[in-house]
């Protein structure tokens, strides 16, 4: 290590007035303008009169309660009871639309300091939709399958208002596609092939959105008015509570001094929080604020550096507990618990983390870098003791989710109460009463375009259930697979991006999980699979160029170029990108086995299907970082890769091919390492 090297770290100041500042998790002005120019989700308006801004701060706190309260409905709403189906999911929505229309405004040029005129039209408008279903519930139902005419009409409302909040919220790639999907509802019988079906006019499509639950109010929003908008109010209620600054902390006690330190400590911080965040790009600004700025000061790229924060950063939605709401998602598509949820996805999430560590290992040893002084980092018993309570809420969750037997509803809800009961336990984690109110009206702001997104989401899911286009699709999928499932996994990989790329990862998913997944499960591969298979790459469009907002939004904070940062993210990431070709082809690693299989050999084919994939991503790690103990040569990277590729498939014979590769490259890189030590040694005078 060079003396220059050396200084360069002891120049680390973690008591430095933006780097503390940064690690308490307050963001600067300039920083969240980062992420209001990275995220459009996050760019809301900054009103000028203080009597909207009180309204509006009240209106958010009106709809955190309503959902926090809802699940008590029941209790105490007597006479009326608690609402029915259609009248929860419209007024989620007309909720929703209200915020939405008031927080984000119609075109670059409007005003971002006034709400205009005709936003308050829409306001009042989408407040028309639900008060017509409350008022004539019976009869909205009952008409579901001749509609009147006031049912079209404001079933076209919906249509219209749902349309243009998402796309204030979310871009215009989601709203189109629901205009495709809509327009090939109406003219099916122009289409040719196996796509074309009779045709259904406006009465009939536009209520089969609106009157039902395979529409507009259908799953997509019904995750939305319940899981979703609990997790996200639990994550802004923790990051209230100073959660942010303890994770900072924890990592920093645990893996600052090592090797690379700080980009290690991005890797830890980033996946604990992101896995209650669920917002990649806010996420990558809350938490590379603090870790982006030491891992360029102990001699990484600003590329790089940008990319560790990135990948960490998404990642957390695929890793249990919360996994950004994932979970629950998939619980609720496929009718399973949500202990079965985590136990699938567990190992998949930390083969694609053990792949970022050993990169960013390999790279600090590649380039000479040590790590923060021991003596300016915290203990981690020090950290414990100021924060550690604060971990009691997640094992609050865990336990009410694993073994309580508690829906997942109730499950947060007193997670929720909990974190705020075990935060006042200490005076430096105490919330006052308005950070509280402050914790549910984030909440309920984070919640908007996420849940606009779902309600747009259900505009494509209709007509798909309507048309029978989800199941055209999944015959054309197997067809194809039953020629080559690789070739299927890979067009399936490459949609799930795409449509990744202009759309939040959870609605991604809801619609893959309509279209792909279905089709996957039909070739053989566990539902379970397809279905983390899809989410995966929905989750990786944060990633990859040309959009990868996460990974832009990292190169804004470091200072680099944005898409050699997200081609250095992907890179990074490039075991996690395997990582679902290894579940789909080795289901062991969800721990998934054939029924006839013995509990004792399920336990020595999981240990060998895991010990061989961890060994797999270890050799992916080397030939794309080409390092190793010294330089790796090309030759050997090839035989890595190769190597890996054998290690990954659940077979004996491969393992042990693989498993003579791993020695053969060890070996050799050792051998040179030792060759070329033993010459520095002797050019030592």
């Amino acid at each position: 290590m060079s003396e220059k090297q050396t200084d360069k770290n002891l120049e680390v100041d973690l008591n430095d007035d933006a780097l503390a500042q940064a690690r308490a998790g307050i963001l600067t002005e300039e920083q969240q303008k980062l992420i209001e120019e990275a995220d459009r989700e996050s760019k809301f308006r900054k009103l000028d009169s203080s009597l909207i801004s009180k309204l509006f701060y009240g209106a958010c706190l009106i709809v955190s309660l309503y959902h926090f309260l809802n699940p008590f409905m029941g209790s105490f709403w007597l006479p009326f009871g608690p609402p029915l189906v259609l009248e929860h999911r419209s007024l989620h929505v007309a909720m929703m639309l209200v915020l939405g229309f008031i927080m984000y405004p119609s075109g670059g040029k409007s005003s971002y300091n006034k709400v205009a005129w005709l936003d308050w039209v829409l306001i009042a408008l989408s407040i028309v939709v639900p008060l017509y279903v409350w008022l004539d519930y019976q009869g909205v139902v009952e008409r579901a399958g001749q509609p009147g005419t006031n049912d079209v009409i404001i079933a076209t409302l919906l249509i219209v208002l749902v349309l243009e909040g998402s796309r204030r919220m979310t871009g215009w790639i989601l709203p189109v596609l629901g205009l495709i999907f809509i327009a090939y509802g109406l003219f099916g019988r122009a289409v040719p092939g196996i796509f074309m079906h009779r045709g259904y006019t406006w009465v009939q499509l536009s209520n089969h959105l609106f009157a039902n639950t395979e529409g507009i109010y259908g799953t997509s929003v019904s995750v939305a008015a319940s899981y979703i908008f609990l997790f996200i109010l639990f994550g802004t209620v923790m990051a209230k509570s100073g959660m942010g600054s303890l994770f900072n902390d924890l990592a920093m006690a645990l893996a600052g001094h090592f090797k690379g330190g700080p980009a290690k400590v991005a890797v830890i911080s980033s996946a604990m929080f992101g896995s209650i965040n669920g917002s990649a790009v806010a996420n990558v600004v809350t938490a590379g604020a603090f870790t982006i700025p030491l891992m360029k000061k102990v001699g990484y790229s600003k590329e790089f550096a940008g990319a560790v924060e990135a990948c960490a950063s998404v990642g957390g939605q695929a890793l249990p507990p919360v996994m950004g709401a994932a979970a629950f998602i998939m619980a609720e598509i496929l009718g399973v618990s949500y202990s079965v949820i985590i136990i699938h996805a567990a190992i998949p999430a930390l083969l694609y983390y053990l792949g970022i560590m050993i990169q960013v290992h390999l790279r600090a040893g590649k380039l000479g870098l040590i790590g923060l002084p021991r003596d300016r980092l915290p203990q981690v018993m020090a950290v414990l003791k100021d924060k550690g309570h604060l971990l009691i809420p997640i094992g609050v969750l865990l336990y009410f989710l694993l073994f309580s037997g508690t829906t997942v509803i109730y499950s947060a809800v007193i997670t929720i109460i909990s974190t705020v009961v075990i935060a006042g336990l200490k005076k430096n984690t105490r919330m006052s009463f308005k950070d509280i109110c402050d914790a549910l009206v984030d909440g309920a702001k984070q919640t908007v375009s996420v849940a606009m997104a779902c309600a747009c989401v259900g505009i494509i899911i209709g007509v798909t259930s309507k048309t029978g286009f989800g199941l055209n699709m999944a015959d054309m999928i197997v067809s194809i697979g039953e020629k080559s499932l690789l070739f299927t996994l890979f067009f399936s990989m490459i949609t799930c991006m795409i449509l990744g790329m202009g759309v939040p990862s959870i609605p991604a998913y809801i619609i893959t999980a309509a279209i792909a997944a279905p089709a996957l499960s039909k070739l053989g591969i566990p539902v379970m699979a397809a279905h983390l298979f899809s989410f995966y790459y929905a989750m990786f469009a944060n990633l990859t160029p040309p959009v990868a907002l996460a990974a832009f939004a990292a190169a804004g904070i470091a200072g680099g170029d944005f898409m050699k940062t997200g081609f250095a993210s992907v890179k990074l990431a490039l075991a996690g990108f395997i990582v679902p070709f290894m579940f789909v082809y080795s289901p062991e690693l969800m721990l998934i086995f054939p029924d006839e299989v013995s509990t004792a050999w399920r336990w020595i084919d999981g240990i060998r299907v895991v010990i061989g994939a961890c060994l797999g991503v270890f050799l992916i790690s080397v030939a794309v970082e080409g390092y190793l103990f010294t330089r790796v040569h090309l030759l050997l990277r090839l035989i890595a890769m190769a190597c890996a590729f054998c290690l990954i498939d659940s077979g004996w014979q491969t393992d042990l091919i693989g498993l003579a590769g791993l020695i053969l490259v060890v070996g050799a890189q050792y051998f040179l390492f030792k060759k070329e030590k033993g010459r520095q040694v002797a050019a030592t005078p």
